[in-house]
């Protein structure tokens, strides 16, 4: 340890007092400065270091699974659209008008009366489809009809863009069925899983279903048979790691075709309930699952199958009917799978909810109140500052061709940046909600936005429409599109102005975490494999792509070694494209933060050098923590590293990081040089 982190807090603050810097932030309110945990060293573990202050004093609150910088934004964020939406409830708006639905939404959510009188009405009629299925054709009609009003079934069908044909839009097929967090959980005999599931097998199915109007003895049976069916499909699901892989998931084929492998299914048929029109050809992600689909159609009973379609049913419904059948469904997927001891208070839920259903109205009203125009400017220039260092990473690699190099730089030049909030909103004038009844408006909106999706079949790709809403904490990228989608809550530091937080913290905790990560993911181990306009096709020499997965080998095989919890590991192949990203978004954001005069000056801001506020700023993107509960489902589920990896594990692959914090020997993050992993 250095004689900077020995310091006393009052000594540090006087010697920042004494430098002439950039920016001058009182030690209180500087967003990085004030979560340090002094009695961590840097090189033992820096995200305790980075973030343990903050952690010591802010325990994760009773309602939730983790606690940390998105949930603080997201609090600020809900409090804002608290305002929006009882201002919009008390406006007595034109009928039809953006101010009326946000209004009777939010008010048909918290009319707890009404709620309670309905009981299960709202889904009655689809109950009762139910218990008429009297064969196989009855059943797929069934199943059909009801997801195109948000019921989660067996067959999972889409409308999205092919992977090989980017400006087309075509019907899509993927694996489904299960109703526990994925297929991992039907088998592993760990204690932990064990119990999870013998739960959910013997006392979350059988009382919901009694909730839908069986009797215990009846409920119990069929919840035996809706696990039988559901563990069924969950040993023809492919692994979480099994997916990742573009072309083993591109497998187009006619309808007839795909009527050869599942000759019980009439898909005619089936896509007419699902509205879907014209469709001549499909591509199925998992063909594998829809011919284990067929074999189920034929092996189980018509009850079994009303009683599976039943908890369906339910399960999808939960969150919009009464106490009880809300309450069951916020033990088992709140406590049992998430630990959390609470739910959240009735408005933040419905808040919640109407956000997920009809965000960009919110959005709207979002932006013109908390993103200045600056703000945006400043991060659109950051995304071609970014690019701008990407390139130049790209012409100084010395494991690629320059045949590979030059079409990978015109792939980054065609990178599609969307920053902040949409252009064009989207129209949401069909949309009829009213203050009638929560569910019903909650099945209309599923409905709507069903209709919305599969009208894109046979329509142009609409490269102007976002995929998320401005006041959503997190960001993408999409490999058909080559774009990045930076909504503007991504760049919110909670109690901070973005015209107070200094370059070093903005290009750790933007650029780095945010901007340089989705760029790199058009550039990991899946997205590289897209071309410029986003379609699946080799563009790399097979000498390159053979270098490129000798490297990413080794950042799996580095992040499979760690142990979160437990006997459970990262999975180092399935989170291998968000790991390349973070390491990729970390070495381009310090190349573009070298540009800039608060690095070239090397002044000091509260006891902290440039580069040092740089990977403190990164590591704030990931404060937080969680229960284990909840880190145990995401190292079976999630595509993810948890968070404090997502900072230790790639910071020990990086150069900068070792000078900046004096990393040795020794030290517990130190790693060997030739082991350290670079790959962009």
């Amino acid at each position: 340890m250095t004689h900077r982190y020995k310091k006393s807090m009052m000594a540090v603050a006087f010697a920042a007092t004494l430098a002439l810097c950039a920016w001058s932030i009182n030690p209180a309110n500087d967003p990085v400065y004030k979560n340090i945990d002094p009695s961590v060293k840097p090189g033992d573990d820096f995200f305790l270091y980075a973030n343990g202050g903050w952690i010591k004093r802010n325990p994760i609150p009773p309602a939730y699974s983790s606690w940390g910088i998105g949930n603080v934004v997201g609090d600020e964020i809900q409090d804002r659209l608290k305002k929006i939406v009882e201002k919009a409830a008390t406006a007595n708006a034109p009928k039809g008008s953006a101010t009326q639905k946000i209004g009777d939404f939010y008010t048909s959510g918290l009319d707890t009366l009404t709620i309670e009188r309905e009981g299960i009405e709202p889904i009655r009629p689809m109950l009762n489809m139910i218990d008429n299925i009297k064969d196989t054709k009855d059943l797929l009609h069934v199943t059909a009809y009801l997801s195109t009003y948000g019921t989660r079934s067996f067959i999972g069908a889409g409308v999205g863009q092919d992977a090989k044909n980017s400006s087309k839009n075509i019907v899509q097929l993927r694996q489904g069925g299960i109703g526990l967090p994925n297929r991992d959980y039907y088998f592993r005999t760990d204690n932990r899983v064990t119990r999870v599931r013998e739960d959910y097998r013997t006392k979350h199915l059988p009382t919901m279903l009694m909730f839908t109007g069986l009797d215990k003895e009846s409920a119990t049976r069929a919840a035996e048979s809706a696990f039988k069916i559901e563990k069924f499909f969950a040993e023809n699901n492919r692994k979480l790691e099994d997916n990742r892989d573009p072309y083993k998931n591109y497998n187009k084929m006619t309808v007839a075709k795909l009527g050869e492998l599942t000759p019980e299914v009439n898909w005619p048929e089936f896509f007419k309930t699902l509205e879907l029109k014209n469709v001549d050809s499909v591509i199925v992600a998992q063909p594998e699952y829809y011919a284990a689909v067929n074999t189920a159609l034929k092996t189980y009973s018509i009850d079994d199958w009303k009683a599976y379609m039943r908890w369906k049913l339910i399960s999808s419904n939960a969150g919009s009917l009464n106490k009880a059948i809300e309450d069951e469904n916020f033990r088992f997927t709140g406590t049992v799978i998430g630990g959390r001891k609470e739910q959240l208070p009735r408005w933040k839920r419905v808040l919640t909810n109407e956000n997920g259903i009809m965000g960009e109205i919110l959005g709207q009203l979002f932006v013109k109140e908390y993103f200045s125009l600056q703000a945006k400017a400043r991060y659109t220039k950051m995304v071609e500052e970014m690019r701008i260092a990407y390139r130049e990473h790209i012409e100084k690699l010395d494991w690629m061709s320059p045949a590979t190099k030059k079409k990978a730089i015109i792939k980054l030049n065609a990178v599609h940046p969307k920053v902040g909030y949409p252009d064009k909103w989207k129209d949401f004038s069909t949309l009829v909600i009213d203050r009638t009844s929560y569910a019903g408006n909650v099945i209309r909106a599923r409905h709507w936005a069903y209709q919305n999706s599969v009208a894109r079949l046979g329509k142009p790709v609409n490269h102007q429409e976002w995929n998320m809403t401005p006041q959503t904490y997190n960001a993408n990228y999409s490999p058909s599109n080559n774009e990045i989608t930076l909504p503007a809550a991504q760049f919110i530091i909670p109690g901070v102005k973005d015209a107070d937080v200094d370059d070093a913290v903005a290009y750790g905790y933007a650029a780095a975490s945010t901007i340089g990560h989705e760029i790199t993911h058009g550039f990991d181990d899946e997205g590289r494999q897209f071309d410029a306009k986003g379609n699946l096709r080799a563009w790399w020499t097979p000498a390159d792509s053979a270098k490129f997965t000798k490297r990413a080998n080794m950042l799996a095989d580095q992040f499979s070694s760690y142990v979160v919890l437990d006997s459970l590991h990262v999975n180092g192949k399935a989170t291998l494209g968000e790991n390349i990203a973070d390491l990729g978004g970390i070495v381009i954001g310090i190349t573009a933060f070298k540009k800039t005069e608060q690095y070239k000056r090397g002044k000091l801001i509260n006891g902290l050098t440039p580069m040092q506020r740089f990977f403190l700023g990164y590591a704030l993107g990931w404060l937080g923590h969680t229960r284990n509960e909840a880190l145990a489902n995401q190292i079976l589920t999630d595509v993810h590293s948890p968070g404090f990896l997502r900072v230790n594990g790639p910071f020990t692959d990086v150069p900068e990081f070792y000078t900046a914090f004096h990393i040795k020997p020794g030290d517990k993050m130190y790693l060997a040089p030739e082991k350290r992993v670079k790959i962009w």
